[in-house]
């Protein structure tokens, strides 16, 4: 039987333990392929040692700490693993804040944080696990908070 392996990468970032189905959601939040030409590998309902999980590698692309914590709200078991000269120079697990501004938008259309106020969005983390935000200026709960990472 042949195997099929994902090739390592040079220079860029792998995040691994991404919940199994979630892939594509971290693509979105991450803008890709709008914000990058780099070669981008996706291995979807990988077995591992806690069950299936998806992995993402982008080539030539470290993530900000903005964008970890749009994956923390995605994926908070996955780790990021920077990898520079096909070696991993730096690898930790994404942190879930206390709260979290300016990452996604209220489902509330009358919240204040979607008026015209100078106002940027909010989020309290109400449990880790399993993951619930609300929202610090009207209490509402998204039901899908992949939808709401702006």
């Amino acid at each position: 039987m042949k195997e099929l392996k994902i090739i390592p990468i040079k220079n860029g970032t792998v995040i691994d333990h991404i919940t199994a189905g979630y892939a594509v959601k971290v693509l979105r939040v991450l803008k890709i392929p709008e914000s990058t030409s780099s070669v981008v590998s996706v291995a979807m309902n990988v077995s591992g040692k806690m069950g299936k999980k998806d992995i993402v590698k982008v080539e030539n692309r470290e993530l900000d700490p903005h964008e970890l914590d749009k994956i923390a709200l995605i994926a908070p078991k996955a780790t990021i693993n920077i990898i520079r000269e096909y070696e991993v120079v730096k690898k930790h697990k994404v942190e879930l804040p206390n709260e979290v501004v300016g990452i996604a938008k209220c489902s509330n259309p009358t919240c204040i944080s979607n008026a015209r106020e100078p106002v940027k969005s909010r989020f309290q983390i109400v449990s880790k696990d399993p993951l619930r935000i609300k929202c610090y200026y009207c209490d509402r709960e998204p039901e899908d908070i992949a939808e709401g990472i702006i």
